[in-house]
Protein backbone atom coordinates (compact mmCIF):
# COMPACT_ATOMS: atom_id res chain seq x y z
CA UNK A 1 0.00 0.00 0.00
CA UNK A 2 1.49 3.44 -0.96
CA UNK A 3 1.96 5.29 2.30
CA UNK A 4 -0.38 7.95 1.22
CA UNK A 5 -3.06 5.67 1.78
CA UNK A 6 -2.13 5.09 4.84
CA UNK A 7 -1.52 8.41 6.51
CA UNK A 8 -4.95 9.65 5.03
CA UNK A 9 -6.50 6.66 6.81
CA UNK A 10 -4.71 8.37 10.06
CA UNK A 11 -5.65 12.08 9.38
CA UNK A 12 -9.23 10.94 9.66
CA UNK A 13 -8.35 9.18 13.03
CA UNK A 14 -6.08 11.91 14.61
CA UNK A 15 -6.70 15.19 12.32
CA UNK A 16 -10.41 15.76 14.41
CA UNK A 17 -12.36 16.22 11.34
CA UNK A 18 -14.64 14.14 13.24
CA UNK A 19 -15.95 15.60 16.09
CA UNK A 20 -17.00 13.70 19.66
CA UNK A 21 -20.72 13.38 18.43
CA UNK A 22 -19.92 11.78 15.37
CA UNK A 23 -20.19 14.61 12.86
CA UNK A 24 -17.39 15.28 10.29
CA UNK A 25 -16.94 18.65 9.71
CA UNK A 26 -16.71 20.23 5.72
CA UNK A 27 -13.32 20.34 5.62
CA UNK A 28 -9.86 21.94 7.64
CA UNK A 29 -9.18 25.72 6.76
CA UNK A 30 -5.82 25.35 6.45
CA UNK A 31 -4.99 29.55 6.85
CA UNK A 32 -7.56 30.05 9.61
CA UNK A 33 -6.66 26.69 11.79
CA UNK A 34 -10.05 25.39 12.12
CA UNK A 35 -12.83 23.19 10.80
CA UNK A 36 -15.79 24.29 8.51
CA UNK A 37 -18.94 23.09 10.05
CA UNK A 38 -20.39 19.64 10.26
CA UNK A 39 -22.24 18.16 7.40
CA UNK A 40 -24.62 15.42 7.13
CA UNK A 41 -23.16 14.82 3.59
CA UNK A 42 -19.97 14.99 4.50
CA UNK A 43 -20.50 12.67 7.37
CA UNK A 44 -22.12 10.35 5.27
CA UNK A 45 -18.93 9.77 2.96
CA UNK A 46 -17.04 9.87 6.32
CA UNK A 47 -19.43 6.84 7.14
CA UNK A 48 -18.33 5.00 4.03
CA UNK A 49 -14.85 5.96 4.14
CA UNK A 50 -14.50 4.24 7.83
CA UNK A 51 -15.94 0.82 6.36
CA UNK A 52 -13.12 1.11 3.77
CA UNK A 53 -10.78 1.56 6.15
CA UNK A 54 -12.17 -0.68 8.81
CA UNK A 55 -12.57 1.53 11.56
CA UNK A 56 -15.86 0.14 12.68
CA UNK A 57 -15.90 1.96 16.00
CA UNK A 58 -15.71 5.32 13.71
CA UNK A 59 -18.20 4.01 11.42
CA UNK A 60 -20.86 3.67 13.83
CA UNK A 61 -19.96 7.02 15.30
CA UNK A 62 -20.87 8.75 11.98
CA UNK A 63 -23.84 6.62 11.39
CA UNK A 64 -25.56 7.77 15.31
CA UNK A 65 -24.83 11.12 14.36
CA UNK A 66 -26.49 10.95 10.84
CA UNK A 67 -29.75 8.56 12.97
CA UNK A 68 -30.10 11.60 15.50
CA UNK A 69 -29.94 14.21 12.48
CA UNK A 70 -32.93 12.96 10.90
CA UNK A 71 -35.78 14.63 11.88
CA UNK A 72 -38.87 11.34 11.67
CA UNK A 73 -41.47 13.56 12.75
CA UNK A 74 -40.76 15.77 9.60
CA UNK A 75 -39.65 13.27 7.35
CA UNK A 76 -36.03 15.25 6.73
CA UNK A 77 -32.09 15.49 6.62
CA UNK A 78 -31.08 18.35 7.07
CA UNK A 79 -28.00 19.65 4.97
CA UNK A 80 -26.49 21.47 8.57
CA UNK A 81 -27.92 20.90 11.89
CA UNK A 82 -27.27 24.52 13.21
CA UNK A 83 -29.34 25.44 12.04
CA UNK A 84 -31.09 23.19 9.68
CA UNK A 85 -32.24 25.42 7.03
CA UNK A 86 -32.51 23.30 3.82
CA UNK A 87 -31.89 19.47 2.76
CA UNK A 88 -30.20 18.23 -0.58
CA UNK A 89 -31.36 15.57 -2.56
CA UNK A 90 -27.84 15.09 -3.26
CA UNK A 91 -27.04 15.13 0.49
CA UNK A 92 -29.71 12.32 0.98
CA UNK A 93 -28.68 9.86 -1.28
CA UNK A 94 -25.11 9.91 0.38
CA UNK A 95 -26.26 9.83 3.73
CA UNK A 96 -28.30 6.65 2.91
CA UNK A 97 -24.83 4.71 0.96
CA UNK A 98 -23.00 5.85 4.43
CA UNK A 99 -25.98 4.18 6.27
CA UNK A 100 -26.42 1.38 4.26
CA UNK A 101 -22.18 0.84 4.38
CA UNK A 102 -22.25 0.82 8.17
CA UNK A 103 -25.65 -1.71 8.13
CA UNK A 104 -23.85 -4.26 6.07
CA UNK A 105 -20.78 -4.52 8.81
CA UNK A 106 -23.11 -4.02 11.67
CA UNK A 107 -26.20 -5.46 10.74
CA UNK A 108 -28.41 -2.99 12.65
CA UNK A 109 -31.73 -2.73 12.57
CA UNK A 110 -32.33 0.74 13.07
CA UNK A 111 -29.76 1.87 10.27
CA UNK A 112 -31.30 0.05 7.30
CA UNK A 113 -34.82 1.50 9.02
CA UNK A 114 -33.35 4.58 8.59
CA UNK A 115 -31.52 5.10 5.49
CA UNK A 116 -35.07 3.46 4.18
CA UNK A 117 -37.23 6.61 5.69
CA UNK A 118 -34.57 9.04 3.94
CA UNK A 119 -34.67 7.07 0.80
CA UNK A 120 -38.69 7.06 0.52
CA UNK A 121 -38.33 10.87 1.26
CA UNK A 122 -36.08 11.50 -1.65
CA UNK A 123 -38.98 9.87 -4.06
CA UNK A 124 -41.63 11.69 -2.32
CA UNK A 125 -40.37 15.39 -1.50
CA UNK A 126 -38.20 16.26 -3.81
CA UNK A 127 -40.41 15.17 -6.65
CA UNK A 128 -41.04 17.93 -9.40
CA UNK A 129 -43.97 18.31 -11.50
CA UNK A 130 -41.73 17.59 -14.65
CA UNK A 131 -41.10 14.56 -13.12
CA UNK A 132 -37.37 15.52 -12.08
CA UNK A 133 -36.29 16.00 -8.49
CA UNK A 134 -35.86 19.58 -6.55
CA UNK A 135 -32.00 19.57 -5.78
CA UNK A 136 -32.73 21.63 -2.61
CA UNK A 137 -35.74 22.11 -0.39
CA UNK A 138 -36.13 24.72 2.64
CA UNK A 139 -37.19 23.16 5.96
CA UNK A 140 -39.35 22.75 7.53
CA UNK A 141 -41.59 24.03 5.07
CA UNK A 142 -40.05 21.50 2.03
CA UNK A 143 -40.70 24.15 -0.68
CA UNK A 144 -38.27 23.95 -3.35
CA UNK A 145 -35.62 26.66 -3.51
CA UNK A 146 -35.55 28.42 -6.79
CA UNK A 147 -33.14 27.07 -9.40
CA UNK A 148 -29.99 28.38 -11.17
CA UNK A 149 -29.16 27.22 -14.58
CA UNK A 150 -25.66 28.31 -14.35
CA UNK A 151 -25.25 26.62 -11.00
CA UNK A 152 -24.94 22.86 -11.50
CA UNK A 153 -25.96 22.06 -8.02
CA UNK A 154 -28.94 24.24 -7.73
CA UNK A 155 -30.44 22.35 -11.08
CA UNK A 156 -31.27 19.06 -11.59
CA UNK A 157 -29.00 17.44 -13.71
CA UNK A 158 -26.75 14.01 -14.49
CA UNK A 159 -24.68 14.16 -11.39
CA UNK A 160 -27.94 13.18 -9.67
CA UNK A 161 -27.48 9.71 -10.46
CA UNK A 162 -24.79 9.32 -7.70
CA UNK A 163 -27.38 10.07 -5.14
CA UNK A 164 -29.67 7.60 -6.90
CA UNK A 165 -27.26 4.60 -6.32
CA UNK A 166 -28.78 5.00 -2.74
CA UNK A 167 -31.90 3.50 -4.60
CA UNK A 168 -30.20 0.52 -6.62
CA UNK A 169 -28.28 0.16 -2.71
CA UNK A 170 -31.87 0.01 -0.62
CA UNK A 171 -33.31 -2.91 -3.29
CA UNK A 172 -30.23 -4.89 -2.73
CA UNK A 173 -30.61 -4.46 1.19
CA UNK A 174 -33.89 -4.82 1.08
CA UNK A 175 -35.24 -6.50 -2.18
CA UNK A 176 -38.18 -3.87 -2.92
CA UNK A 177 -38.18 -3.70 -6.29
CA UNK A 178 -39.66 -0.35 -6.29
CA UNK A 179 -36.20 1.22 -5.59
CA UNK A 180 -34.81 -0.11 -9.00
CA UNK A 181 -37.67 1.41 -10.89
CA UNK A 182 -36.48 4.94 -9.01
CA UNK A 183 -33.47 4.47 -10.20
CA UNK A 184 -33.64 3.37 -13.44
CA UNK A 185 -36.09 6.99 -14.07
CA UNK A 186 -32.97 9.28 -12.41
CA UNK A 187 -30.78 7.27 -14.95
CA UNK A 188 -33.07 7.47 -17.80
CA UNK A 189 -33.43 11.54 -16.96
CA UNK A 190 -29.50 11.49 -16.29
CA UNK A 191 -28.69 10.04 -19.74
CA UNK A 192 -31.07 12.93 -21.29
CA UNK A 193 -29.23 15.33 -19.64
CA UNK A 194 -25.18 14.59 -19.79
CA UNK A 195 -24.64 15.29 -23.46
CA UNK A 196 -25.03 19.02 -22.84
CA UNK A 197 -23.22 19.26 -19.37
CA UNK A 198 -19.76 19.84 -20.43
CA UNK A 199 -17.78 21.88 -20.68
CA UNK A 200 -20.95 23.98 -19.81
CA UNK A 201 -19.27 27.55 -18.91
CA UNK A 202 -16.71 29.71 -20.42
CA UNK A 203 -14.36 30.36 -17.15
CA UNK A 204 -11.99 27.10 -17.06
CA UNK A 205 -12.60 26.70 -13.03
CA UNK A 206 -16.20 26.24 -13.67
CA UNK A 207 -15.82 23.25 -16.18
CA UNK A 208 -13.15 21.66 -13.68
CA UNK A 209 -15.95 21.86 -11.21
CA UNK A 210 -18.64 20.32 -13.85
CA UNK A 211 -15.87 17.89 -14.55
CA UNK A 212 -16.57 17.08 -10.47
CA UNK A 213 -20.06 16.78 -11.15
CA UNK A 214 -20.03 14.76 -14.16
CA UNK A 215 -17.79 12.05 -12.74
CA UNK A 216 -20.70 11.81 -10.41
CA UNK A 217 -23.05 10.62 -13.69
CA UNK A 218 -19.76 8.43 -14.78
CA UNK A 219 -20.09 6.77 -11.18
CA UNK A 220 -23.49 6.19 -11.32
CA UNK A 221 -23.86 4.15 -13.64
CA UNK A 222 -21.90 1.76 -12.32
CA UNK A 223 -24.92 -0.72 -10.68
CA UNK A 224 -25.63 -1.27 -14.52
CA UNK A 225 -22.31 -0.54 -16.30
CA UNK A 226 -22.50 0.52 -20.09
CA UNK A 227 -20.84 1.55 -22.81
CA UNK A 228 -21.22 5.59 -22.12
CA UNK A 229 -18.62 5.12 -19.90
CA UNK A 230 -16.12 5.17 -22.09
CA UNK A 231 -16.83 8.45 -24.11
CA UNK A 232 -17.89 9.83 -20.82
CA UNK A 233 -13.83 8.72 -19.12
CA UNK A 234 -12.52 10.16 -22.44
CA UNK A 235 -14.45 13.54 -21.93
CA UNK A 236 -13.50 13.80 -18.76
CA UNK A 237 -9.24 12.50 -19.28
CA UNK A 238 -9.21 15.27 -22.28
CA UNK A 239 -10.63 18.05 -20.33
CA UNK A 240 -8.62 17.81 -16.60
CA UNK A 241 -5.32 17.84 -19.38
CA UNK A 242 -6.69 21.07 -20.91
CA UNK A 243 -7.49 23.11 -17.85
CA UNK A 244 -4.63 21.72 -15.23
CA UNK A 245 -2.59 24.78 -15.85
CA UNK A 246 -5.29 27.19 -14.33
CA UNK A 247 -7.27 24.88 -12.43
CA UNK A 248 -6.98 21.21 -10.62
CA UNK A 249 -8.80 19.53 -7.66
CA UNK A 250 -8.17 16.31 -6.47
CA UNK A 251 -11.32 14.48 -6.46
CA UNK A 252 -11.86 15.14 -9.78
CA UNK A 253 -8.27 13.10 -10.35
CA UNK A 254 -9.56 10.70 -7.84
CA UNK A 255 -13.01 9.86 -9.15
CA UNK A 256 -11.07 9.88 -12.92
CA UNK A 257 -9.12 7.09 -11.46
CA UNK A 258 -11.58 5.18 -9.86
CA UNK A 259 -13.94 5.39 -12.53
CA UNK A 260 -11.41 3.58 -14.76
CA UNK A 261 -10.85 1.27 -12.43
CA UNK A 262 -13.97 0.02 -12.06
CA UNK A 263 -14.86 -0.33 -15.73
CA UNK A 264 -11.85 -1.97 -16.53
CA UNK A 265 -12.96 -4.64 -13.68
CA UNK A 266 -16.53 -4.97 -15.53
CA UNK A 267 -14.71 -5.42 -18.73
CA UNK A 268 -17.06 -2.01 -20.11
CA UNK A 269 -13.57 -0.28 -20.76
CA UNK A 270 -10.21 -1.43 -20.61
CA UNK A 271 -7.78 0.89 -18.46
CA UNK A 272 -5.65 2.74 -20.30
CA UNK A 273 -2.39 2.50 -17.53
CA UNK A 274 -0.74 5.74 -18.95
CA UNK A 275 -3.66 8.11 -18.35
CA UNK A 276 -4.10 6.29 -15.23
CA UNK A 277 0.11 6.82 -13.64
CA UNK A 278 -0.80 10.37 -14.57
CA UNK A 279 -3.85 11.01 -12.93
CA UNK A 280 -2.39 8.92 -9.80
CA UNK A 281 1.21 10.64 -10.01
CA UNK A 282 -1.61 14.41 -10.09
CA UNK A 283 -3.27 12.97 -7.30
CA UNK A 284 -0.22 12.16 -5.12
CA UNK A 285 1.37 15.78 -5.27
CA UNK A 286 -1.99 16.39 -3.26
CA UNK A 287 -1.34 14.63 -0.21
CA UNK A 288 -0.52 16.98 2.67
CA UNK A 289 2.94 16.29 4.69
CA UNK A 290 2.65 18.81 7.67
CA UNK A 291 3.31 18.28 11.57
CA UNK A 292 0.21 19.73 12.69
CA UNK A 293 -1.85 16.31 12.93
CA UNK A 294 -4.92 18.67 11.45
CA UNK A 295 -3.33 18.62 8.23
CA UNK A 296 -0.75 15.62 7.66
CA UNK A 297 -2.21 12.96 5.33
CA UNK A 298 -5.23 14.67 4.61
CA UNK A 299 -5.55 15.58 0.63
CA UNK A 300 -5.45 19.87 -0.82
CA UNK A 301 -8.88 19.83 -2.67
CA UNK A 302 -7.36 22.24 -5.02
CA UNK A 303 -4.39 23.95 -6.69
CA UNK A 304 -4.59 27.24 -8.55
CA UNK A 305 -2.02 27.81 -11.26
CA UNK A 306 0.18 25.83 -8.86
CA UNK A 307 -0.92 27.28 -5.50
CA UNK A 308 -2.87 25.27 -3.25
CA UNK A 309 -5.92 26.22 -1.79
CA UNK A 310 -6.16 26.21 1.81
CA UNK A 311 -8.83 23.55 2.17
CA UNK A 312 -7.91 19.80 3.77
CA UNK A 313 -10.85 17.81 2.59
CA UNK A 314 -12.16 14.87 4.09
CA UNK A 315 -14.18 13.96 0.63
CA UNK A 316 -10.88 14.76 -1.44
CA UNK A 317 -8.99 12.50 1.01
CA UNK A 318 -11.65 9.81 0.95
CA UNK A 319 -11.95 9.58 -2.74
CA UNK A 320 -7.89 10.00 -2.85
CA UNK A 321 -7.37 7.12 -0.59
CA UNK A 322 -10.01 4.76 -2.47
CA UNK A 323 -8.64 5.63 -5.63
CA UNK A 324 -4.83 4.96 -4.76
CA UNK A 325 -5.42 1.90 -2.54
CA UNK A 326 -6.97 0.32 -5.91
CA UNK A 327 -4.53 1.45 -8.37
CA UNK A 328 -1.89 0.46 -5.99
CA UNK A 329 -2.90 -3.16 -5.91
CA UNK A 330 -6.12 -3.66 -4.82
CA UNK A 331 -9.23 -4.93 -7.56
CA UNK A 332 -12.77 -3.31 -7.54
CA UNK A 333 -15.01 -6.46 -6.37
CA UNK A 334 -17.89 -4.70 -6.23
CA UNK A 335 -19.60 -1.42 -7.13
CA UNK A 336 -20.89 -1.03 -3.77
CA UNK A 337 -17.23 -0.39 -2.17
CA UNK A 338 -17.12 2.74 -3.84
CA UNK A 339 -17.20 5.52 -1.62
Amino acid sequence: MLPQVWRAGHWFQRSGIQNPEGGVARYYRVDLERNHAVSTEITGYAASTFIVLNMPESARSAARFLTAAWNAAAGAMPFEIDPPQFTYFFDCGIVVRGLIAVWRRTGSDDLLNCARAIGDSMARDFLAADGSFHPVLTLPGKCPVERDPARWSRSPGCYQLKAGMAWWDLFAATGDIGYVRLYERIRKQAFATAGDFLPGHADPRKVVDRLHAYLYFLEGLLPTPCAELVEGIARVAGLVRKLAPEFERSDVYAQLLRVRLFADAVRIARLDRTAAQWEAGRLLEFAAVSDDPRVDGGFYFGRTAGRWEPYINPVSTAFALQALALWSGGIPEDRSQLI
